[in-house]
């Protein structure tokens, strides 16, 4: 995305390239472009902007926690900002994108610091913070001590304290109880089922 006088721009090859990846005609990449520039006219949205959306699109539900963990899965670049294209990328992954793609921007969720694994650490922070949405469903249901346990025991397959994108996906797609509980909630936080 370049800009000129200061505003954001999109080119003629970034619209041709968003609209390939997402599946959208040319026409509505734009469209959903200026969009998003007039709700951020400098084409970055903070974190702020961010969690306002966030709030927006799950009322009621205690996702405040969860809002720096998703943050991340946009952010690609690691700037602090999200810009159109790292929007775009995502929220065509997510709606549209197969199993394994929805599981791979997902597991950057639950890799807090980004090292291409989960540490049972790790694992057991998301779900202190997702523990709010977890247990909206069923206040009865497990404890974080043995939804972390149960999860990290499903995922590390190898058991060499670590889950590898691989580990995660195969879990998830394979239907494991706890792997897959996670997973769907997540998915829940982008996927509006009205």
């Amino acid at each position: 995305m370049g800009s000129k006088n200061g505003k954001p721009v999109l080119t003629e090859d970034q619209a041709q390239q968003l609209a390939a990846s997402s599946g959208l005609e040319v026409v509505q990449v734009r469209e959903q472009f200026d969009a998003f520039v007039a709700e951020h006219p400098n084409g970055k949205m903070k974190k702020k902007e961010f969690r306002e959306m966030m709030s927006k699109a799950l009322p009621g539900k205690d996702a405040g926690k969860m809002e720096k963990h998703v943050f991340r899965i946009y952010d690609t670049n690691g700037d602090g900002y999200i810009d159109f294209p790292e929007f775009m990328v995502v929220f065509y992954i997510m709606s549209d994108g197969t199993p394994e793609e929805v599981l791979g921007k997902i597991f950057r969720v639950f890799d807090v610091n980004g090292d291409g694994t989960i540490t049972k650490k790790e694992l057991k922070r998301l779900i202190k913070d997702m523990y709010g949405l977890l247990n909206a469903d069923n206040p009865e249901e497990a404890s974080k001590e043995l939804i972390t346990n149960s999860a990290f025991a499903e995922m590390d397959k190898d058991d060499d304290g670590k889950i590898t994108l691989a580990e995660f996906t195969g879990a998830c797609m394979d239907q494991e109880k706890f792997s897959k509980m996670l997973a769907l909630k997540i998915i829940d936080i982008f996927v509006d089922d009205e």
